[in-house]
C-alpha cells in the first residue's frame, strides 16, 4: 500500500515539510495572525488555512479549492460536478475575494408574525429544487458543512477517532470560512459543546453569549438561528412518540413535541404537524437509523428563543450516518462504506445537496487510486432509461476518472479497485 503524499508548504518565504518539527512549532502564531499556508504540490501554489482542532492545528483547503490540488496531494478533492454539489456552484455558493465561500440560502433565518408549522418551508422547497438549484435547502446547507468539515472523508487509521467532539470542531471550522447574508456563518450556527462536569460553568457562559442573538425582546421580527446535533435514541411514549438525543429526546408536550438536545438544558418545541411530516419526509432515514445502535441520526434545525425562554424549531432536516460519521442513503452504500472502511487510502463520500433520490450521483471517490482516481456508482434495482443516461453523460464529462458501477439488479458488489 502507498503512503500518503507528504505535503509542502510556504508560509511568507519560508518553505516546510508538514512533518517537520518547525513546521508544528509554527503554527500556532500562524494560525492567531491568520496567515495563509500555501500547497507546493502544483504552480501557481493554492491557498489553504490553520484550523484548531483541540490541541491540534491543522492545515485545512480552503471551501471549493480540493481540485485545484495534485491527485497524489492529500488535499485533492474529487470533481463537484459528480456529486450533488455541482449544480450548486456559482450560485448557491459563490466564491468571494477572501476564498471564503459565500451561500445563498433557501431557509428563513428571521421569524415574523405567529409560528407556523415547522418544517413548512423545508417541505414547500425541496421538490422545486429539480429545476431552480440556485439556494441550499435546510439538508444541502447540512450536507455543504459535512463536506467543508472534510467529514465525508475516511481512511482506516481513523478508526476510533471521529466522535461528536471532533465533528464539532469540524464543523465549526468549516463554518469559519463561510458567509451567509453579509455576515459570518459562524454566527449564525450552534453546534452544542461536549458536556464535561469540570467545564461546566465555562460551557453554559459559552452557550448563553452563542445563543443571546436569537432571544427575543419584544415584538417584531426574531432572528433565528441553525442548531446542528446528534439523535441517540427513538422510542415510543404513552401519548406520542419520542426521540431521546443529541437531539438526544423527542418527547410528548402538551401542545406538539419536544427536540430535547444533549449538551443543552432545554429543549426544542415542534408541533404535532412538523413532527408527522417530518416523520413522513424522512421515513428511510428514521428506518435505517433504527436498524442498528452502531448508526448516529443528525438533525439540522432552524430555531428561535421567545421572550418568555422557549425555544422553537421552525425547520427540520435529518441525515442518517455510520459508526464513523458517514453518511449513507440505504443499505447498499452502507455495504459499500463498509468494504472500503478498512483501506488505509482514503475514500471519499457523495453526497446529494438539493438532488432529487432519482437522480445519479457518485457514492465514492478513491482519490488515491492508481493511475487515476475512482469514481464508484450504485445504480439501484429500479433505475430505468433516463436514469442511465443521466449516468452516461455524467461519466463522459469527466474522462480522467475512472467509473466503477456496482448495478443492484446483477447481484454482489464487484471486485473493489
Amino acid at each position: 500500500m502507498e503512503r500518503a503524499t507528504v505535503r509542502t508548504f510556504t508560509i511568507g518565504d519560508e518553505v516546510f515539510s508538514e512533518n517537520s518539527p518547525e513546521f508544528r512549532a509554527l503554527l500556532p502564531r500562524a494560525h492567531e495572525e491568520r496567515l495563509r499556508p500555501m500547497c507546493m504540490c502544483r504552480q501557481p501554489a493554492v491557498a489553504m488555512y490553520i484550523a484548531r482542532m483541540d490541541d491540534q492545528y491543522l492545515v485545512k483547503r480552503m471551501p471549493l479549492s480540493g481540485r485545484e490540488h495534485d491527485p497524489a496531494c492529500p488535499s485533492y478533492e474529487p470533481p463537484y460536478e459528480l456529486s450533488g454539489l455541482g449544480p450548486l456552484i456559482g450560485s448557491a455558493i459563490q466564491i468571494d475575494a477572501s476564498g471564503k465561500a459565500d451561500l445563498k440560502l433557501d431557509f428563513s433565518l428571521t421569524k415574523r408574525g405567529p409560528r407556523a408549522a415547522a418544517g413548512t418551508a423545508a417541505e414547500q422547497s425541496e421538490p422545486a429544487i429539480r429545476s431552480e438549484p440556485r439556494k441550499l435547502s435546510l439538508k444541502a446547507m447540512l450536507h455543504y458543512l459535512w463536506e467543508a468539515g472534510e467529514l465525508t472523508e475516511w481512511r482506516s487509521v481513523w478508526a476510533g477517532r471521529r466522535g461528536w467532539g471532533r465533528v464539532r470542531t469540524s464543523l465549526i471550522n468549516a463554518a469559519s470560512q463561510m458567509t451567509a447574508r453579509g455576515g459570518p456563518l459562524s454566527d449564525m450556527l450552534y453546534v452544542p459543546e461536549v458536556y464535561q462536569a469540570d467545564d461546566k460553568d465555562g460551557i453554559a457562559a459559552r452557550r448563553a453569549t452563542a445563543l443571546k442573538p436569537v432571544q427575543a425582546a419584544g415584538s417584531g421580527p426574531r432572528k433565528l438561528m441553525m442548531i446542528v446535533a446528534e439523535v441517540k435514541e427513538f422510542s415510543p411514549a404513552r401519548e406520542g412518540q419520542r426521540i431521546v438525543a443529541e437531539v438526544k429526546e423527542f418527547s410528548p408536550a402538551r401542545e406538539g413535541q419536544r427536540i430535547v438536545v444533549r449538551h443543552m438544558p432545554f429543549p426544542l418545541m415542534i408541533e404535532d404537524g412538523a413532527w408527522r411530516r417530518l416523520a413522513a419526509r424522512y421515513e428511510t432515514e428514521l428506518e435505517l437509523w433504527r436498524s442498528s445502535e452502531a448508526f448516529h441520526l443528525v438533525v439540522i434545525a432552524t430555531f428561535g428563543i421567545s421572550t418568555s425562554g422557549i425555544a422553537s424549531a421552525e425547520e427540520v432536516a435529518l441525515m442518517v450516518v455510520n459508526e464513523h460519521w458517514l453518511p449513507f442513503e440505504d443499505i447498499n452504500e452502507l455495504r459499500l462504506l463498509e468494504k472500503l472502511s478498512h483501506l488505509k487510502r482514503k475514500s471519499v463520500k457523495g453526497l446529494r445537496f438539493n438532488l432529487p433520490r432519482d437522480a445519479p450521483i457518485v457514492s465514492v471517490t478513491l482519490p488515491e487510486q492508481k493511475p487515476a482516481p475512482v469514481a464508484m456508482f450504485i445504480v439501484p434495482a429500479s433505475a430505468g432509461d433516463e436514469y442511465e443516461h443521466e449516468l452516461a453523460d455524467m461519466i463522459e464529462t469527466r474522462p480522467e476518472i475512472t467509473p466503477w458501477i456496482w448495478r443492484v439488479s446483477d447481484g454482489e458488489i464487484p471486485r473493489i479497485p
